[in-house]
């Protein structure tokens, strides 16, 4: 097997630290992902792009206020 961070060929019952090689290999990747080098794609979720519909307490105020003039 190979590490992922050093790319090392290893024997997978020699390290405690699986998929990594080694302990230093692991932390490596840990920081890589806690800088933000490492993450996950990001898919847009089209609800978010939608306008909230307005309450319906406030068109109901609106609507008062305009009969009111």
């Amino acid at each position: 097997m190979n590490c992922p961070t050093c790319k090392a060929e290893f024997a997978t019952n020699s390290s405690d630290s699986l998929p990594f090689c080694s302990q230093r290999c692991r932390s490596i990747d840990l920081g890589r992902w806690l800088d933000e080098e490492n993450s996950l794609p990001h898919v847009p979720d089209p609800e978010d792009d939608e306008q909230p519909e307005q309450n319906s307490n406030a068109q109901e105020a609106s609507a008062a206020k305009e009969e009111a003039r």
